[in-house]
């Protein structure tokens, strides 16, 4: 079985020959561990992609002081100024565009990611994700409607702003979303077999916004955007980190065939029998933030043990996610996948 329909097994809930795995190769994994993770992850290979192309980042010594410590800011080109503190993680907003929000009448947002149809530049990735697609299965974009809202205005002002239900924060959700739909239309036609959303509505134990006032404000836009992937027969991955429990059925209901959840804030036996009676497959992302970075390597491999029999991605309907970020243990990143490889 090809690793692309491996993928496909498991998004549809049918059973695949392997437990499918994906690794997302994450740069500050690669400038941390080096060659010996790239060895690692081409020894038990996954199924969305070949990495053995990937770079290993090197340091840029022009933003790291003379005690080897790292800070920088950055402008991107939404006009945000975000401070990094880690090299090669993503790092705060300081400066909003549009803190002003009677600055949105004149503001432009940046060109597309994607070249028109009919460009070299679109043709180039076309032929590229037709390549990819002859093993692997294709995933682009990130869509997302708040995580933008909140890296251009920001955070508890988008949240009053959301909550009084202003012309202008409509406007806002509005310019985003036309962006949005123009990018997923040049990904359906450059033939890409998934969208990848990912907004986070949730905190630890609770979502943002109650979730009435996510469905009035947030639901019909990601319909919107979801509709054309899904009457072009794409699939629709959905990230979202924090507890959004009370939503995940309308994720469904709007066309989501996948979450990636932070599986640490659910209680993982019934969040495993919700995903399953919805058809609403899930990645299984091990806890990075306590178990990854502070665990031993036991723990690693009983977190994987304990989420095999809770998900059984054995018999369709999830799979094994792996990202490292900054400071796990090269110890916890050889127990992680090796303890997935014996379901592969």
């Amino acid at each position: 079985m090809l690793p692309r329909d491996r993928v496909f097994k498991a998004l549809n809930f049918e059973k695949p020959d392997v437990v499918p795995l994906e690794y997302h190769p994450s740069p500050r994994g690669f400038y941390e561990h080096g060659e010996k993770m790239k060895h690692l992850f081409l020894k038990y290979s996954g199924d969305f992609g070949d990495i053995s192309a990937e770079a290993i980042p090197l340091p840029d010594k022009c933003n790291f002081d003379t005690n080897g410590e790292y800070h920088e800011f950055k402008e991107d080109g939404w006009g945000t100024v975000w401070e990094h503190r880690i090299y090669l993680m993503h790092g705060q907003p300081v400066k909003w565009p549009l803190e002003d929000i009677e600055d949105i009448h004149g503001y432009k947002f940046p060109p597309q990611p994607i070249p028109p149809a009919g460009s070299r530049g679109f043709t180039e990735i076309r032929n590229r994700i037709g390549l990819h697609k002859e093993n692997y299965f294709y995933k682009e974009g990130w869509v997302g409607i708040f995580e933008k809202m909140i890296a251009l205005r920001k955070f508890e002002d988008v949240l009053m702003d959301i909550a009084m239900n202003t012309d202008e924060i409509n406007k806002l959700a509005d310019m985003i979303t036309d962006y949005h739909a123009e990018n997923i239309r040049r990904l359906i036609e450059a033939d890409v077999d998934a969208v990848q959303f990912g907004d986070d509505y949730g905190a630890q134990d609770n979502m943002m916004m109650s979730p009435e006032l996510w469905r009035k404000f947030f639901k019909p836009r990601l319909a919107m955007l979801i509709q054309p992937v899904k009457h072009a027969g794409k699939k629709v991955l959905f990230h979202s980190c924090g507890y959004i429990r009370e939503i995940l059925d309308d994720l469904k209901e709007i066309g989501a065939d996948s979450i990636w959840p932070q599986l640490s804030v659910y209680n993982m036996k019934e969040l495993a029998g919700y995903c399953k009676d919805i058809k609403l497959a899930l990645a299984i992302h091990i806890d990075r933030a306590h178990i990854m970075t502070h665990g031993s390597p036991d723990d690693v491999r009983r977190a994987v043990d304990t989420a095999f029999e809770m998900f059984r991605p054995d018999m369709g309907g999830s799979w094994f996610y792996v990202e490292i970020d900054n400071g796990f243990p090269f110890e916890n990143i050889e127990a992680l996948v090796t303890a997935i490889a014996k379901y592969r």
